[in-house]
């Protein structure tokens, strides 16, 4: 089986590598805007191409390099430069259109795409949503808006194509230790102090009733693609472990102690905060945070046989000491170099948090 992964280099994409490089007969292809250089596993057993998605010619590019495949997974997405929304319009959505033109073009017949719970309109947190809830995005998120518009397109290329198989995973928070550098630079900035977090305690947990989300750890994720794959399934697929994660689950995990705090004092900092570059999280995660709804995934369970090995809290529990370790990869999305966006010294050569690209 050839398989084409688009932002194979990333955290889904590297558990997705790890997942399927030792799978009998597969082919893997890896379409990054910066390929890899490292021989270390698991981006060995990869064939690297380099393509920026959004650019115009992208679409032509995509077509040859989809040829002759069997299926196409779509993880790219670029999250940063949040004070850029045209630079993650480009790549988010044009982007993802060049992907679907590209495997129409190609003949190839299965195209799966990493969606997310930000797809899904404000919702519940006392209930569970399957995937048949509204798909309008949480209004004032980016993020939410984009995933949105991307499953509006990708319905009207399933109805006029009926043949291509299409399947959407829509999981909650991604976790792995491997990722901690990653996401302290995209999603704290410089300033953070991860060395604090070594003893894995939080004595400080914000707490607001509508702070519960979900999350999955990429290797469970990585899982439910491979039987994506490997299945004949259609359509959307909600991915998430238990428990759900709230502050009272944080605050016993972490041995810290909840302290109440107003919806709007928390997009109040963190719109303030973004303003002033201190740290590159716009208002609209919290937003989402607040406002995303809980996901049933009942569906995955039965059709695809999907259980996750790891719960909410031990992956949380690993992402957290990710952070403390300054844990990374070599590949560029994941790597630890030190004149990155958002890292001090990136900072200090004027690249300030908010301004790189993670895809």
């Amino acid at each position: 089986m050839r398989v084409v992964i688009v932002g194979a280099s990333g955290n889904a994409g590297t558990a997705l590598l790890r997942r399927l490089r030792n799978e009998p007969g597969m082919d893997l292809v890896g379409v990054v805007r910066r390929v890899p250089t490292t021989a270390a596993a698991p981006y060995d057993a990869v064939d690297w191409h380099s393509c920026d998605i959004g650019a115009p010619e992208a679409p032509q590019r995509l077509t040859e390099l989809f040829r002759g495949a069997d299926a196409v997974v779509h993880l790219a997405w670029q999250i940063q430069p949040s004070h850029d929304q045209r630079q993650l319009y480009r790549t988010n959505v044009t982007g993802s259109r060049a992907v679907a033109e590209a495997v129409l073009r190609s003949g190839v017949a299965t195209l799966v795409y990493a969606s997310s719970v930000g797809v899904y309109a404000a919702g519940p947190k006392n209930a569970y949503v399957t995937e048949a809830y509204p798909r309008t995005g949480v209004r004032g998120s980016s993020y939410s808006r984009h995933k949105a518009l991307v499953e509006t397109m990708l319905d009207r290329v399933e109805s006029d194509h009926p043949t291509l198989r299409v399947v959407r995973l829509r999981p909650g928070l991604i976790f792995q230790r491997d990722v901690g550098t990653e996401i302290g630079r995209y999603f704290a900035g410089p300033l953070l102090p991860a060395r604090l977090l070594r003893y894995g305690r939080i004595p400080l947990v914000p707490s607001h009733p509508a702070l519960r989300v979900q999350a999955v750890h990429a290797d469970d994720l990585a899982d439910a693609y491979a039987r994506a794959l490997a299945a004949d399934v259609r359509g959307a697929f909600n991915v998430a472990a238990g428990p759900v994660l709230d502050p009272s689950v944080a605050a016993e995990a972490f041995h810290g102690r909840e302290v109440p705090v107003p919806g709007f004092l928390l997009r109040g900092a963190a719109d303030l905060s973004w303003r002033l570059r201190l740290q590159p999280v716009d208002v609209g995660w919290v937003r989402l945070g607040l406002k995303a709804p809980l996901m049933s995934c009942d569906r995955i369970a039965a059709e695809l046989g999907w259980r996750p090995l790891t719960d909410a809290v031990h992956a949380l529990r690993e992402l957290v000491a990710g952070l403390a370790e300054r844990a990374h990869t070599d590949s560029p999305p994941l790597s630890d170099a030190p004149d990155l966006p958002g890292r001090l010294g990136g900072v200090l050569r004027g690249r300030l948090p908010g301004s790189g690209n993670p895809y």
